[in-house]
């Protein structure tokens, strides 16, 4: 190999570096995908529009992120990459529906409170008296529980989801998305 082709191996190299959160977008999926799960809506009453669809997409992001949390320092990456591919994810959609550039970034920064918010809230239940409930009610129902809200299902339902992710290294759950009942 000559000297000429090495240093042309190395620029493409360094220019071609890859993006760190690609490794992480199939389990971003995953919380996604199972917060899309028909019988939060149907079952549950979670509310189905783009604000409740938002809202368990925000419940479940927040229960893997406090899992990663449980990992100390090596859990910060992922928790700041994850977080990014959300905003990412979220900017798309919010495009997708029509939303233009002005008003993307004002969204995008209301969503990125309310992941905060979210994440707080659901952190300080897990550990409260009163259990998960009153936080879904906050958050999933936006305080306002119809008659079709089922908190009690939908707490019962995340508190199985945390125990699960809990239970699952963070090699299973980076390569195989979140665990399943």
């Amino acid at each position: 190999m000559t000297r000429r082709t090495c240093l042309v191996n190395l620029v493409k190299k360094l220019l071609t570096r890859r993006d760190p959160r690609t490794q992480l977008v199939p389990l971003y999926n995953s919380v996604v995908q199972t917060a899309r799960q028909p019988w939060w809506y149907a079952e549950a009453g979670v509310p189905d529009t783009l604000d409740g669809r938002f809202d368990m997409i925000a419940a479940i992001l927040s229960l893997l992120l406090l899992r990663l949390e449980a990992e100390g320092n090596p859990g910060l990456e992922p928790v700041a990459r994850l977080t990014e591919i959300f905003i990412d994810d979220m900017d798309g959609q919010l495009r997708q529906i029509g939303i233009g550039d002005v008003v993307v970034g004002k969204q995008i920064g209301r969503m990125i409170s309310a992941i905060g918010g979210r994440l707080t809230a659901y952190r300080e239940a897990m550990n409260a008296d009163e259990g998960l409930q009153p936080a879904l009610i906050r958050n999933l129902w936006r305080g306002e529980p119809g008659p079709e809200a089922r908190p009690d299902m939908v707490a019962e339902a995340m508190l199985a989801l945390a125990a699960r992710l809990a239970e699952t290294d963070w090699p299973t759950l980076r390569d195989q998305g979140l665990p399943t009942a």
